[in-house]
């Protein structure tokens, strides 16, 4: 079940409106989970900086449980999850943070219970 949160300070206008969904459906191929299971959040128009600089930037956080535990898997997922923000949001890849977060079954709640007994 993988949370997306993504943070943008580009205006509402210059993003594309169905972007969650792309976003989403990028996530569900990257990480290799059923769209179904992707959880996404984009909040456009923050204010944000990257690297003390807020030319247009996002920042990325990808949480999941299983897929984004190791240097490998996340070294590859990063350059996917680039590869698409620099393609739909015309960014360069300075412009971009990402970062992963391993979560374990007893830390999501869902139905009443804990994914650990689902």
């Amino acid at each position: 079940m993988p949370f997306l949160d993504l943070d943008t300070n580009i205006p509402q206008q210059d993003i594309p409106g169905d972007f969650a969904e792309k976003l989403c459906s990028a996530a569900a191929s990257i990480l290799g989970k059923p769209k179904e299971r992707v959880n996404v959040i984009v909040r456009r128009g923050a204010s944000l900086l990257i690297g003390g600089s807020s030319a247009p930037c996002v920042q990325l956080i990808i949480s999941s449980i299983g897929v984004v535990g190791t240097a490998e898997q996340n070294k590859e997922h990063s350059s996917k999850f680039f590869e698409f923000l620099t393609k739909e949001l015309r960014l360069t890849p300075d412009r971009i943070l990402l970062r992963f977060q391993p979560l374990e079954p007893w830390q999501i709640g869902k139905n009443g219970t804990v994914m650990t007994y689902l």
